[in-house]
């Protein structure tokens, strides 16, 4: 059993939790909440719902402009443009408009995509093509959290811990190992999680929530929950998110790059 101490704080609209091991209590405790205040310092940087934020002026620009941003927006939307490619398009932060259709369950046909958006690959800058498409990090944003605060906690003194984002994603960081025992509508085993992250995506509490870039009518999901491991959290965040979109045959060759279990 790992003796760890344990704090959470509410951000990204869920609760971070972080699991710390060290000696001292209060050396543990200053480390969180520096980690806390690296979150919220992300989360500001974003979340398309606070205003002045790099994305919510992303979703704002006009025909031909061009915006500097800040390297935390700029690195999580690199990382987000790499799995774009390497998920042949199912993991897309470009949907903006059709996830907020989505999440609010608005009536009607969800709007249709417009606009382009350019990301400098030279320097921290979005150029706006054609106005009308928007951003959303929210496949993707808490796992990059995760990664940004391991090493920030590590260099604190902190040995090793588990950081979580609620109970989609998780990081297993340092020198300690963490077992996960995972549950769902079949038998599944427990992983033991060492300087990795577990992700998970499903259905059952949000329903089908999650909006296809293929935009079919019906969203088809092969599984009812996946659950991603990967090295980086940002990566298994997004996996997830594109694991539950894919086809039987699409699954089985990302186990090439991933692992997932369904079911």
């Amino acid at each position: 059993m790992i003796n760890a101490h344990t704090y959470t704080h509410e951000a990204m609209k869920t609760t971070f939790t972080l699991r710390l091991i060290h000696a001292q209590a209060d050396h543990a405790r200053d480390a969180a909440n520096q980690a806390f205040a690296l979150i919220d310092e992300i989360e500001n940087a974003l979340s398309r719902y606070i205003s002045g934020s790099d994305v919510s002026q992303i979703n704002s620009m006009q025909s031909g402009q061009s915006l500097f941003i800040s390297e935390t927006c700029y690195e999580c939307m690199r990382i987000a443009l790499k799995i774009y490619i390497d998920t042949d398009g199912l993991f897309d932060i470009t949907l903006g408009r059709q996830i907020e259709h989505e999440k609010n369950k608005l009536k009607g046909i969800a709007p249709e995509l417009i606009g382009q958006l350019m990301v400098d690959p030279d320097r921290p800058a979005i150029h706006c093509v054609e106005a009308g498409r928007e951003i959303d990090l929210g496949g993707i944003g808490k796992g990059y959290a995760l990664d940004r605060i391991a090493p920030l906690l590590l260099d604190l003194g902190i040995k090793g811990g588990l950081a979580s984002a609620g109970t989609s994603t998780q990081l297993a960081f340092g020198e300690s190992t963490w077992k996960i025992e995972l549950t769902g509508s079949r038998d599944m085993p427990i992983v033991e999680l060492k300087n990795q992250a577990l992700s998970v995506s499903g259905t059952e509490i949000q329903g089908s929530h999650i909006v296809s870039p293929r935009r079919t009518k019906f969203t088809h999901y092969a599984h009812a929950r996946v659950r991603v491991i990967h090295e980086e959290a940002a990566c298994a965040d997004a996996w997830s998110t594109a694991c539950l979109l894919m086809t039987e045959s699409e699954l089985e060759a990302a186990k090439d790059r991933i692992t997932v279990y369904c079911g």
